[in-house]
């Protein structure tokens, strides 16, 4: 009798499964305490499958297709099939139901086994070359079962039975079992409660959530060193990777060949996790570098350290913190709170920041700058040009926050066109001068939470004596901490990059600006003035307002290569094949720029630090100041000249 035989296996792996799952649930809770509202969470999944992560995943519309059909024919056939075999309902309409879904889960079984056909190298192997074939066995032998019930057909021979027996159990192994179990099919179960639990909820619905969390710098034991130092919803996370591999191929520390690859880092985590010493990762990997998981075994545990024969601290310091990996993962694991994690144990418990690190953030001690430049020298750029120090008028429009480029000559030019923009459209600006300190992203993405929370504090208490309206940087990362990680500490400001206020001054008719003389020219994406902040379209603005046709480089926008300059990369200096300025500026070479336009002074010195004959960089602002009308260019020099 074919339907006992099919109630009975069916309703066989769904138990089974659910005993998985309450393991799998055991081990992500292994991790800290991490609150969570699971009704809200669960009803969620819908919303935020269909439509953040989906977002995600149409981004390459082959492939959304491909998952719709096998995903969406998977769940409505389980369904389906379920209500007939578990519940009884046998109509003819619901064994029609059951065929067309797995209809639709067989086309998509067949786009998966197209695409394995001609994999790219960031598209994971091992396991995951089986996957079509155990779609397909899933699919076509409910599809025949379906058939079967559709004719009314239930008495089959013996030989049959066994045969569509043999097959359910295969077709069931590897897409009910393994998702709890283990398999390429993991990631569907733990994918759909990392919707629901996501460690950042504000992310969907179209927001963003980009801050670090702090860290309680009285708790025993600082940062990650095991896995249970994650939080449990992090370690669901990791077991939520798909292993496409997008990640991989947007991460320029891999490209570069720097010992990164962030889709292994998370199945190192993984392993981690489970103590498993069977592994599941099969990728990518750089001539010279350790054999990958699966070519390896590698023994891991929840009480382990990951540094111990698991992970390299190389590869947790090769990060630019530029999360295109996050911004390309559509599973919308976060990568970067991970690494900053296990940087901050590194930094904090063992004193092993690498490179010029640990000079950095002496400096930062004793300087509250990471060059150690005299603090008293932070206002020499602007002795000339007359700006009001926020001490002395207590009360202002715009506080401009000068940053570290005080300190450098090259971003000096920078700060001096935007003073200059700003006193042509009568801006009411002042700065701190020597009151400023250093905003703390070195030390943060260093590791070193406590000198971090340190300046983040006392700049807090240096800007609660005084009144604005909204604060201004030139400097995305200062922008970034201010907007989005002060507040933590009680820090609340209206915060703007220089290329918003620009805009904005320009939509008014504050700022007059005439077109530039013909000028080939493209711009480079700051990471954490777009992906962290979605700051995209107010320097484009800008540029089409002078006259600008930009020429698009073909990594622009969210997918825009990182400079290298961030997370402290320029400081830890960890070696691979190519620098990542260097392939930044091989992307503007590849436009047939001129110029490559920045908004960002680490962009700046990253992208000037390429051999020449190169592209001339240029900060917006700097380009800009070329656009004032001819009048008011004489008056500036006169000005200039007299004083």
């Amino acid at each position: 009798m074919l339907t006992p035989l099919v109630s009975v296996l069916l309703l066989l792996g769904l138990l089974i499964t659910l005993f998985g799952a309450v393991r799998r649930v055991r081990l992500w809770r292994q991790g800290k305490p991490f609150a969570v509202n699971v009704w809200a969470g669960l009803s969620n999944i819908p919303r935020r499958y269909l439509g953040d992560l989906h977002n995600v995943v149409a981004r390459e519309k082959a492939t959304a297709h491909m998952h719709v059909a096998t995903a969406g024919g998977f769940v409505a056939a389980m369904v389906m099939l379920s209500i007939i075999y578990l519940l009884g309902i046998n109509s003819g309409a619901m064994y029609l139901l059951a065929l067309i879904a797995c209809m639709v889960m067989l086309l998509g079984a067949q786009l998966v086994a197209g695409r394995r056909r001609s994999a790219p190298a960031h598209l994971s192997t091992g396991p995951w070359v089986r996957l079509p074939k155990s779609l397909k066995v899933f699919a076509g032998t409910f599809l025949l079962v379906s058939i079967f019930g559709l004719l009314g057909i239930d008495n089959l021979p013996s030989i049959l039975l066994v045969l569509l027996g043999v097959a359910m159990i295969a077709g069931m192994g590897e897409m009910l079992l393994g998702m709890t179990w283990g398999g390429p099919m993991k990631h569907a179960f733990a994918g759909a409660l990392h919707l629901a639990f996501h460690p950042r909820p504000e992310r969907f619905g179209g927001g963003q959530s980009t801050g670090l969390r702090p860290l309680d710098l009285t708790e025993p034991h600082l940062g990650v060193d095991k896995p249970t130092d994650f939080h449990w919803n992090q370690l669901l996370g990791f077991d939520a990777c798909v292993q496409c591999g997008r990640c991989e191929k947007a991460c320029p520390a891999f490209a570069a060949g720097q010992p990164l690859n962030p889709k292994k880092l998370i199945q190192d985590m993984v392993v981690g996790m489970t103590g498993s010493s069977t592994a599941s990762y099969h990728g990518s990997v750089h001539p010279g570098q350790e054999p990958q998981l699966g070519e390896k075994a590698v023994c891991g545990g929840p009480e382990r350290s990951l540094f111990e024969g698991l992970l390299d601290p190389d590869t947790v310091w090769s990060c630019t913190t530029c999360r295109a990996c996050v911004e390309e993962c559509p599973m919308m694991i976060e990568h970067v709170d991970a690494i900053v994690d296990l940087r901050r144990y590194l930094t904090l418990e063992q004193g092993a920041t690498p490179g010029k690190g640990p000079d950095m953030l002496e400096n930062l001690i004793a300087t509250d700058n990471p060059n150690g430049h005299p603090p008293q020298q932070r206002n020499n750029w602007a002795v000339d040009l007359h700006i009001p120090l926020l001490a002395d008028v207590k009360q202002v429009d715009v506080l401009l926050w000068v940053g570290d480029g005080a300190f450098d000559m090259r971003n000096q030019r920078t700060l001096r066109a935007l003073v200059t923009l700003l006193q042509r459209a009568k801006v009411d600006f002042a700065v701190l001068g020597n009151e400023e300190l250093d905003c703390g992203d070195l030390a943060r993405r260093l590791g070193d939470e406590a000198t971090f929370q340190r300046l983040a504090r006392a700049n807090i208490n240096t800007l609660s004596k005084y009144r604005f309206k909204r604060i201004v940087t030139a400097d995305p990362h200062a922008f970034h901490l201010l907007k989005n990680e002060y507040p933590d500490f009680t820090g609340n400001y209206s915060v703007y990059h220089h290329t918003q206020l620009l805009a904005e001054l320009v939509a008014q008719e504050s700022l007059k600006l005439e077109p530039v003389r013909d000028l080939s020219v493209t711009y480079h994406d700051p990471c954490y003035l777009g992906r962290y902040n979605g700051g995209y379209e107010p320097p484009r603005s800008l540029l089409r307002a002078i006259g600008i046709e930009i020429k698009e480089m073909e990594r622009s926008g969210y997918r825009s290569r990182c400079c290298g300059g961030g997370g402290g990369a320029p400081v830890t200096d960890i070696t691979g094949k190519r620098r990542i300025p260097d392939m930044r500026m091989d992307d503007v070479r590849e436009t047939g720029a001129e110029i490559v336009v920045v908004a960002c002074p680490q962009c700046s010195l990253m992208l000037e630090g390429v051999v020449e004959p190169r592209p001339e960089v240029r900060d917006i602002a700097e380009l800009l100041l070329e656009a004032l009308p001819q009048q008011t260019r004489y008056l500036q020099a006169a000005e200039e000249e007299a004083s």
